[in-house]
C-alpha cells in the first residue's frame, strides 16, 4: 500500500511539474519559488544555496528575471500563494526578482541540495522537460505537415483559377462561333426611278 500511494504522490508531483515549466527569454525554466515548494525548502534557503555555489550555475543554467517578468509571471498564475511568492512589493511578498533555473540548472541543483527529495524531484522534472521537448517536436512535425496541406491547397487554388481562365475564352471563343457578327451587305444598292 505504502508504495501505491508514493507512485500516487510522484504521479501528482509530475503534473505540477509540467504546470511550473514556464517559456521566459525563449528557455524552458522553473523559477526558484517552484522549485523550493517540490524540493519542500523554503524558498530563500534553495537561493543561499545557490548563491554559496554559483560557479556550478553560469548565465545558461539560471538568471534571474527582471522586474516586468517577473510582473508579467505573477499575472499569469492563478494559484494566489505561489504568485505572492513571485510578486515583488514593497511589504509582504518577495523583495527581489526570482531567479530562473533552465533544465541544465535544475540537475545542477541535486548537486547542490544533496538530500534524497531533492534527487527524486530532479528526476521527475528531467522526464517532465524531456516530455515536453517530445511534444513540441511532435508540433514542429504537425506544423511541417499543415504547412505542406496549404501549400498544396495554394497550388490547388492557383490551378483551378487558371482552368477558369482558360474555361472563359474558351466559352468567349464558342459564343463568338455561334453568333457571326452581322455585317453590311456587299454589292450595289439599286434605287428606285422616282427618287
Amino acid at each position: 500500500m505504502a508504495k501505491k500511494t508514493s507512485r500516487n504522490q510522484l504521479t501528482a508531483a509530475a503534473a505540477l511539474i509540467e504546470r511550473c515549466i514556464y517559456v521566459i527569454r525563449g528557455h524552458k525554466v522553473m523559477v526558484d519559488a517552484d522549485l523550493a515548494d517540490l524540493y519542500r525548502v523554503p524558498t530563500k534557503r534553495l537561493n543561499e544555496a545557490v548563491k554559496r555555489n554559483l560557479g556550478r550555475f553560469p548565465r545558461d543554467f539560471m538568471f534571474r528575471l527582471c522586474r516586468e517578468e517577473a510582473q508579467a509571471l505573477a499575472s499569469q498564475l492563478a494559484i494566489s500563494n505561489l504568485r505572492s511568492q513571485i510578486a515583488t512589493s514593497s511589504y509582504g511578498g518577495r523583495r527581489t526578482s526570482p531567479y530562473a533555473f533552465t533544465e541544465h540548472g535544475v540537475l545542477m541543483l541535486s548537486s547542490v541540495l544533496n538530500s534524497p527529495r531533492a534527487l527524486q524531484m530532479n528526476i521527475l522534472i528531467t522526464r517532465s522537460f524531456i516530455k515536453m521537448r517530445e511534444l513540441l517536436a511532435s508540433d514542429k512535425d504537425l506544423a511541417r505537415k499543415i504547412e505542406r496541406i496549404e501549400e498544396g491547397q495554394k497550388d490547388q487554388a492557383r490551378i483551378q483559377r487558371q482552368h477558369a481562365s482558360i474555361l472563359v475564352s474558351v466559352v468567349q471563343d464558342i459564343k463568338k462561333l455561334k453568333d457571326p457578327p452581322t455585317t453590311g451587305v456587299i454589292g450595289f444598292i439599286t434605287r428606285s426611278p422616282k427618287e
